[in-house]
């Protein structure tokens, strides 16, 4: 599928199998991205992302469908992308998708990918699948990608866009402290066009934000920002998994 799509374009694609990249692990969730823009692994992910991938005219993921998601190589890649924090740095750059399997019944995939793109600013060109038709689906999907790029095609944000993007402009507000490059950004933007006034939050989490920018404190807190996260959770967690809480069949 990817070699018939390539076939149909008017220039040379570049091809990124993710699986033949060194990842050192997946994201830890440990923020420390959120504080200097930069992942903690050192094995260059962040660099290869931003100069081989988002640098490009137009991004076509390709993968096969693997327990109503994808393989672990693209969810890792997926995941690792965090180290843009909630930045729509490819925003304007037409995006498509070469799917394997039965995307017609997998509405929670459909959901994600329309919404992904819209929170990026990003217009979707299509989807081709292998379900029926996959010649014409590619050589369609090809069309609309190089219609999209040649006339800079951009549309009217939908509810996924317009409410994604205010979730994220409320939060980065608020966690201004923290997550310092994505407020950087947004300020650039032109993104807080509607801040909210919750000050004492505010200065909270740069408070936050001061000590956890200490490079002791990043090593010290390094792996232990999933737990923190979770905290709020383990109790319900705890009680749905003891046979106590559960009825009995009798």
């Amino acid at each position: 599928m990817i070699k018939d799509f390539c076939a149909n374009l008017p220039w040379k694609a570049r091809i990124i199998n993710l699986r033949e990249f060194p990842f050192s692990g997946g994201c830890l969730g440990c923020f420390g991205c959120a504080v200097t823009g930069k992942c903690v692994y050192k094995d260059g992910f962040d660099s290869y992302l931003r100069e081989k991938i988002q640098s490009a005219d137009a991004i076509v993921y390709a993968f096969t469908i693997t327990d109503h998601y994808t393989q672990s190589s693209f969810k890792c890649y997926d995941d690792r992308q965090f180290c843009n924090g909630h930045r729509t740095v490819t925003h304007g750059t037409p995006i498509a998708y070469i799917i394997s399997g039965d995307y017609r019944y997998e509405s929670n995939l459909r959901t994600i990918i329309e919404a992904r793109s819209e929170v990026g600013g990003n217009y979707l060109c299509g989807v081709a699948t292998d379900e029926e038709n996959t010649k014409s689906q590619l050589e369609k999907l090809a069309a609309n990608l190089t219609f999209a790029i040649n006339k800079k095609l951009r549309r009217p944000a939908n509810f996924y866009g317009i409410g994604g993007m205010k979730i994220f402009r409320d939060l980065i507000y608020i966690m201004q402290g923290i997550m310092k490059a994505d407020h950087k950004f947004y300020k650039q933007h032109g993104i807080y066009d509607f801040p909210q006034k919750q000050k004492a939050r505010i200065i909270q989490m740069k408070l936050v934000g001061s000590i956890i920018s200490v490079p002791s404190v990043q090593k010290k807190m390094k792996g232990q920002m999933s737990d923190y996260i979770i905290e709020p959770y383990r109790k319900a967690v705890l009680e749905a998994n003891n046979p106590k809480f559960h009825k009995s069949d009798n």
